[in-house]
């Protein structure tokens, strides 16, 4: 499994590259939004969950893996090649998204906690009304939905099924550190919070065969996945 996962990976950024088109404005169709498909799961909120990845074709596809506010994937993902910042000797020098001066070039704060619309890889390649989920939003699907492990078409995951029975499905990932991936018997989801104590880092969703949870302990400079979503229009 570890080496199909690498690679897969690899070859990600050639592919995604081809597949990826802004659409310019929002066509709905029913359960889709600009063409791809999404799942009611009768949240609270009402938020839409795709059934793929970015950059994925079918649910069990890893799809691309990006930085945070990163919105192409490469071939390496580590600080220097990172869009938005970089690290010396475990000082770390923010240009965007900074809450925190000790951590922001030369000081700088701008304050800014959720990617903007152009810094949403979603939004961008999947056109206007996706976007990346919240904190918030990974939060209310945890605690809404029920999460078990399962196996679908060869691939392990967790299957969410919300309150009103339907479900959608997340692969395993792992991470891509440097030019390899990492833990691919991990499922790890960027969401498009940040960290506001840590800035270097942001929220993701973090799963195994054993246990999930939200956390924030992941340096932005990482490439991870990303699960879109929508509200109803």
């Amino acid at each position: 499994m570890k080496i199909g996962l690498r690679a897969m990976a690899l070859m990600l950024f050639m592919a995604f590259a081809l597949s990826c088109t802004k659409t310019e404005d929002p066509v709905v169709q029913d359960n889709s939004l600009n063409g791809h498909e999404y799942v009611d799961l009768g949240l609270p909120s009402g938020l839409l969950w795709a059934t793929c990845n970015v950059g994925a074709e079918v649910p069990e596809d890893i799809g691309g893996y990006f930085a945070w506010g990163d919105t192409a994937t490469k071939e390496h993902y580590d600080w220097k090649s990172y869009r938005y910042g970089n690290s010396f000797d475990g000082r770390f020098e923010m240009t965007k998204y900074c809450t925190v001066s000790d951590w922001g070039l030369d000081g700088f704060v701008d304050d800014l906690t959720i990617l903007e619309p152009s810094d949403d890889v979603a939004t961008v390649c999947w056109g206007e009304g996706w976007r990346i989920p919240t904190k918030e939003d990974y939060e209310e699907l945890t605690q809404n939905a029920t999460f078990v492990w399962t196996v679908q078409n060869g691939v392990g995951g967790r299957l969410f099924t919300g309150p009103n029975g339907n479900s959608v499905f997340f692969p395993v990932t792992g991470f891509f550190l440097d030019d390899q991936v990492i833990c691919p018997g991990l499922g790890i989801y960027w969401s498009s919070t940040l960290h506001s104590g840590f800035p270097e880092r942001g929220w993701s969703l973090h799963f195994d065969d054993v246990n999930y949870h939200v956390c924030g302990t992941y340096e932005r400079c990482r490439g991870q996945v990303v699960r879109a979503a929508c509200c109803r229009q």
